[in-house]
């Protein structure tokens, strides 16, 4: 009984095979197509042009605009300092906390100096990116200032958390 269930069941196989085989035009073959070979790599991409002089050029004058908006910070940060450590305590719209306040507001216009400086630095960086221009230097200008302005930033934070107490 196995051995004729067996037979069977090979005849009905070898029918099913071939219908599948009978109407190669109806069915799509299964051979592999063109695309599905491996293919080379692409050729690497061809490198992006430099900046304009005018550009680069650029990059130096707005360094050293931050640089020296920076400097100005850091030179006027210890009065800063030493007039918010005075004013610790004292009422809100004394003589010892208005002068801290505007020593404050004087440290934060030279991070403004700064930040004007820094945002020009982020328009040609679009503007050269959009133009498919390498960025490397304008980026390495940008980290420059934005370093300056995270130093200052976390000064001025501290000075606001102690005129605050």
């Amino acid at each position: 009984m196995r051995r004729v269930t067996s037979i069977l069941l090979l005849g009905a196989a070898s029918l099913a095979l071939a219908a599948c085989a009978d109407d190669a035009a109806r069915y799509p073959s299964l051979a592999r197509r063109p695309a599905e070979y491996p293919q080379p790599p692409p050729p690497p991409p061809a490198p992006a042009p430099q900046p304009s002089a005018e550009v680069l050029g650029k990059l130096d004058g707005l360094v050293a605009r931050a640089r020296g908006a920076d400097a100005q910070f850091r030179q006027k940060a210890p009065a800063a300092i030493a007039k918010i450590r005075a004013a610790s305590g004292a009422a809100v719209a004394s003589e010892s906390w208005a002068e801290a306040t505007i020593a404050l507001s004087d440290l934060e216009s030279q991070r403004s100096a700064a930040m004007i400086a820094l945002a020009d630095l982020d328009a040609l960086y679009a503007a050269e990116r959009v133009a498919g221009s390498d960025t490397t230097a304008i980026e390495f200008a940008r980290s420059q200032v934005l370093d300056m302005v995270a130093s200052e930033d976390s000064v001025l934070a501290g000075l606001r958390g102690a005129l605050a107490s």
